[in-house]
């Protein structure tokens, strides 16, 4: 579904709708964000985190049990170095902002994706923020960090391959659950609905694996500072309509 524009959708009971237990989200927009307002493209990285926080303690109140973030891809690198370096800034301001303002939130923080290649200072405070929310029992807030897709696979067929390789694995016991079991997201359940806003239609190497059956909602019309708990409301009206068939009738 791609939604283009905000008054021609199905009204939908929302009593009676049903909530997607996995969401993802690949925030994007931020950069053209700022390129309209004539701001530096830090800018739109800026309001972007802010609304990042408020559409996580928004999901986490209405239970979504899981929501995975798209905020830094293995890709990304390849941005302008100042580019890069305010957004290193950023997530450290978001992750101290985090343990101060989401203390009193019920909600598990996860990283996902390769953090070794942040700097020292950076990983000493993810790995704080996920000692000191590991016992919270709400939603599981993974954030995809230095995160791609193909290297998770890549990352799977590794680990795999050494256990056949040292003869804890017999290749012909390696099946889909076995594989899944190596992802980043292994406890958790694959995603059911996939929300994209700017006006971009592809996966950009989220979550490639997990992904095989979730529903896609491509938001035409918004750039992600710009989007709002209601706009979260109208893809989750959206997955509520789907008919998951899962390869059946």
């Amino acid at each position: 579904m791609i939604f283009k524009n905000k008054k021609k959708e199905e009204s939908i009971d929302r009593s009676k709708r049903i909530l997607p237990v996995h969401v993802g989200i690949i925030m994007d927009g931020n950069g053209r964000w700022a390129k309209k307002r004539g701001l530096p493209r830090q800018a739109g990285h800026k309001v972007g985190a802010a609304t990042f926080k408020k559409i996580t303690r928004y999901a986490n109140s209405i239970g979504i049990k899981n929501l995975t973030v798209y905020a830094f891809s293995t890709e990304n690198w390849r941005r302008p170095k100042e580019e890069i370096d305010a957004l290193m800034d950023i997530f450290y301001d978001y992750l101290i902002e985090a343990l101060r303002d989401f203390s009193e939130e019920n909600i598990r923080t996860i990283f996902i994706g390769d953090v070794t290649a942040f700097s020292p200072k950076l990983q000493q405070l993810i790995h704080e923020t996920e000692a000191i929310s590991a016992d919270k029992t709400g939603m599981r807030l993974n954030i995809a960090m230095n995160y791609g897709g193909r290297d998770e696979i890549l990352k799977a067929v590794r680990e795999i391959s050494g256990e056949v390789a040292d003869g804890t694995l017999k290749p012909e016991d390696i099946d889909a659950g076995l594989f899944s079991r190596h992802m980043y997201t292994f406890e958790q359940p694959d995603p059911d609905l996939i929300i994209r806003p700017s006006g971009e239609y592809r996966t950009s190497n989220f979550l490639l694996w997990q992904s095989a059956y979730s529903e896609y909602v491509f938001m035409d019309e918004i750039l992600w500072p710009d989007f709002t708990t209601e706009d979260f409301e109208r893809a989750l009206d959206e997955y509520s309509r789907r008919n998951r068939r899962f390869g059946g009738v």
